[in-house]
């Protein structure tokens, strides 16, 4: 089984950290307005594996929305790497989880739980 490395120990996955988490958060503003506004009501929470659930069934279209391009975004990541989309997520998870606000829904080993 290969082990994902550490951010500690490669600058590269701190830098790919960044990068994402300017995708993800600087986006368009509307689609990052939707996001914000969606998670500050709970209709939205991040899961361990880099995703966003959908804790409301009104919300699953942007959660769709946001996933598509998390993935397109983890699988471009993992294809360089040579690691899997899997531990791409899990390592951007924990960064997201570092940078949501608090009172963000967040999903660990299957338990909601606010920040």
């Amino acid at each position: 089984m290969q082990r994902i490395p550490t951010m500690k120990t490669r600058p590269f996955w701190r830098m790919l950290n960044i990068i994402l988490l300017a995708l993800l958060f600087c986006g368009t503003s509307a689609w990052a307005g939707t996001l914000e506004n969606l998670r500050a009501s709970g209709a939205i929470g991040e899961s361990y594996n880099g995703y966003v659930v959908a804790r409301d069934p009104g919300a699953q279209a942007e959660a769709d929305a946001v996933n598509a391009k998390r993935k397109t975004i983890y699988q471009e990541k993992a294809a360089a790497q040579g690691v899997s989309i899997d531990q791409v997520g899990k390592v951007y998870a924990e960064e997201i989880f570092k940078n949501v606000p608090a009172g963000t829904w967040i999903q660990l080993n299957g338990n909601w739980t606010k920040k």
